[in-house]
C-alpha cells in the first residue's frame, strides 16, 4: 500500500522496536518503506484489520480468504541444482530442479518488486531440542501471514536476543508477484523455489499460508540428515511412563484428531525429529483441518477455532452474526485453522522428550476398502510400506483434487517433502526401531463394506480403541492371522472392538469381489515399487505383497 498512500499505521512506531542488526539487506531487500520487525499477535491483529486482510469472527479468531490457491501448489515447487544439491537429492515429480541463474534473475526481480514496499518479519526458530534448534527468517508481504508464522514456529521476545538474531534459513513469501514461465522455467505463474546454497526459499503468487510452514519442512527433511535425526511427517505423543508413539500418515488421513489424546501428552501434530536424544516438535503449533470439525467428536481443537489468536483459513462465516460455520465447504474442502500448541491441553511444554517411540502408527485411509484396520508390521515391512506410503488424497488438500478420495502411494507418507531418495529414509526409520525395540502397526482409517461410495468409513470409536490397544500393550498377547496378500499380522480379537471388524472381508456382501479388489490393491504396490526396487534391499523386496493369482 505504501507506494500508493502515505499514512501511518497502528504498529507505525513500534514497527523497529524488535529489528535485528542483519537487516533485510543482506536478504538482498534495499529501499523499502518500512519494515515491521516481530510484532507480537495484538499488534498483528490491528495491521490485518486496518490492511483489510481479514475479519474478526466471533469470541475472537480471525478469518482470512486465500484466493485461487486455497491447497498447497505441490507442483510448482523447485530446488535449486547447485554442487551442495546435485547428487544429494531425490530429484523428479517431487524436486523439479531450477538452475541458479534462474534463481538469481527471479531474485532479482523480487527485489525490485519490494522496493518502496512494507514488509513484515519475523524471526524465530524452528526444531524444540535446544541441540538442533534452527534460526530461521520469514519475510512476508502480508501482516496475517506474520501471525501465522507467530502460531507455526518458535518464537522468543527477548529484545537483546531479537538485536543478534543471524538466521540460517529465509523464507521470503510475496503473493503480489507472478513468477514468469516463459522467464523462470517454472510450470505456472506460482512458484516455490528452495536455494540451498543462498539458504532461501521463495513463495510467490500463493497466499496460502500452508507454503510457508511446508517449506521449511522441506529444508529440515535435507539439512537434518546430515545431523543424523530422521526428519518425520508425523504427530507424536507420549504416555505416563515415557512411552512415545509417533502418527504417520498425509492430510485427511487422522494424524491430528488421532494424536489429540486426552490420556496422552501431545509432543507435536505434524513434523519431528527423531535423533539420538529421543522425539523432538519442528513446530510450536498446529494447522487443523477445521471441515465439519465438532465439539463432541474433537473438543479440543474445536475449542480453537473459538479463540483470539487462531486464524482460520477459507472458514465460511455470518458476516452479521460473525459466527462460524465448520460445515461449509462452499470455498474449500480444506478449510484450516492455525494456532499455537498451547491452545490444546495436555501438551508437552517443552516440545521434546529425551526417549524413543515404543509404537509407529503408520495411518492409511484406505478408498477401496479392503485394508484390514489393524496390522503389526516386521522391519522390513515397515520399510517397504514407509516407502511406499499408501493412502488416498482427500478433496481439497492439494490443488486438483476432487470429491472422490484419490488412492496414490506418497513416499514416506509425505513425498512432497521428502528431498532425499525413500531409501535413505526408511534405512534410517529401521535402525531406529531396531535399537529401541519399536513396534511398527499399519492403521487403516478409510473404508469398510466396500469403496468408497459404497462403503461406510471405519468409525473413529473403532480406530480409537485399536490404538488405545496398541498403547496399553493389549495387542501383544492376542493371537493373529498371517494376510493372505500382504503377510503383516492381523489380530483376531480387541478389546472394546467387534471381532468381525477386524476381517475386512466379513464386511463386503460379495467376497470374491473383495478378493479381486484386493488383489488389485496388492497390484498397485507392486508396480509403484518399481520405482524404488533397484535401490532397496532384497529383504524390502521380499516383504512386499503377493498376488493371488501368483499364489495359485
Amino acid at each position: 500500500m505504501s507506494k500508493y498512500l502515505e499514512f501511518s499505521t497502528p504498529a507505525s512506531k513500534e514497527a523497529k522496536e524488535l529489528a535485528s542488526d542483519f537487516g533485510l539487506a543482506n536478504n538482498g531487500l534495499n529501499y523499502l518503506d518500512r519494515v515491521y520487525w516481530n510484532l507480537p499477535n495484538s499488534a498483528l491483529y490491528e495491521e490485518i484489520i486496518f490492511r483489510n486482510e481479514g475479519h474478526i469472527a466471533s469470541e475472537g479468531p480471525l478469518i482470512v480468504k486465500t484466493g485461487k490457491h486455497t491447497a498447497r501448489a505441490a507442483a510448482d515447487k523447485f530446488i535449486v541444482k547447485e554442487e551442495s544439491t546435485d547428487n544429494k537429492i531425490w530429484w523428479g515429480v517431487h524436486n523439479r530442479p531450477i538452475t541458479l541463474e534462474k534463481f538469481n534473475s527471479l531474485m532479482a526481480r523480487i527485489e525490485a518488486y519490494a522496493q518502496g514496499e512494507e514488509l513484515f518479519v519475523q524471526d524465530c526458530y524452528v526444531g524444540a531440542d535446544p541441540e538442533y534448534r534452527m534460526p530461521i527468517r520469514i519475510i512476508t508481504e502480508k501482516a496475517w501471514h506474520s501471525l501465522f508464522v507467530r502460531n507455526m514456529f518458535i518464537t522468543t521476545n527477548n529484545p537483546d536476543e531479537l538485536k543478534k538474531f543471524l538466521p540460517e534459513f529465509t523464507v521470503i513469501a510475496v503473493p503480489g508477484f507472478k513468477v514468469d514461465p516463459k522467464i523462470d522455467g517454472t510450470r505456472t505463474e506460482t512458484g516455490i523455489i528452495l536455494n540451498f546454497e543462498s539458504k532461501t526459499a521463495i513463495i510467490a503468487n500463493s497466499l496460502y499460508a500452508g507454503e510457508i510452514k511446508k517449506s521449511i519442512f522441506t529444508v529440515l527433511n535435507f539439512l537434518l540428515t546430515f545431523k543424523d535425526v530422521l526428519p518425520m511427517h508425523c504427530s507424536a505423543n507420549v504416555g505416563r511412563e515415557g512411552d512415545v508413539a509417533i502418527f504417520f500418515g498425509l492430510s485427511g488421513t487422522g494424524k491430528t484428531t488421532l494424536s489429540a489424546d486426552p490420556k496422552r501428552q501431545l509432543i507435536g501434530d505434524d513434523e519431528h525429529g527423531w535423533s539420538s536424544r529421543g522425539v523432538f516438535n519442528f513446530e510450536a503449533g498446529c494447522y487443523a483441518k477445521v471441515i465439519r470439525l465438532s465439539a463432541e467428536s474433537e473438543p479440543e481443537i474445536f475449542s480453537t477455532t473459538k479463540r483470539f489468536g487462531t486464524i482460520l483459513e477459507n472458514v465460511v462465516y455470518d458476516p452479521i452474526t460473525r459466527k462460524i460455520d465448520l460445515n461449509e465447504d462452499s470455498i474449500t474442502e480444506n478449510t484450516r485453522a492455525s494456532y499455537p500448541l498451547d491452545f490444546i491441553p495436555n501438551i508437552v511444554p517443552s516440545g521434546y522428550v529425551q526417549s524413543h517411540p515404543k509404537n509407529i502408527i503408520f495411518l492409511t485411509c484406505d478408498a477401496s476398502g479392503v485394508l484390514p484396520p489393524i496390522s503389526r508390521l516386521n522391519p522390513e515391512q515397515a520399510q517397504y510400506h514407509f516407502i511406499s506410503g499408501y493412502t488416498s488424497k482427500i478433496a481439497g488438500t492439494e490443488i486438483g483434487l476432487g470429491v472422490e478420495p484419490q488412492i496414490t502411494f506418497s513416499a514416506c507418507f509425505g513425498a512432497p517433502f521428502m528431498v532425499r531418495h525413500p531409501y535413505e529414509y526408511a534405512t534410517m526409520l529401521k535402525q531406529r526401531m531396531l535399537q529401541s525395540g519399536a513396534q511398527c502397526w499399519l492403521v487403516n482409517t478409510g473404508w469398510i463394506g466396500g469403496r468408497f461410495g459404497v462403503g461406510k468409513r471405519i468409525s473413529i470409536k473403532h480406530t480409537r480403541n485399536l490404538l488405545n490397544a496398541v498403547l496399553e500393550g493389549k495387542l501383544d498377547k492376542v493371537e493373529y492371522r498371517k494376510d493372505k496378500l500382504f503377510g503383516f499380522e492381523v489380530p483376531l480379537t480387541c478389546p472394546d472392538v467387534p471381532s468381525d471388524v477386524l476381517d475386512p472381508s466379513n464386511s463386503w456382501g460379495n467376497k470374491e469381489e473383495y478378493w479381486k479388489k484386493y488383489d488389485a490393491l496388492a497390484a498397485r504396490f507392486i508396480e509403484n515399487f518399481k520405482l524404488f526396487a533397484k535401490d532397496s534391499s532384497g529383504d524390502v523386496l521380499k516383504a512386499g505383497p503377493k498376488r493371488i493369482s501368483v499364489q495359485k
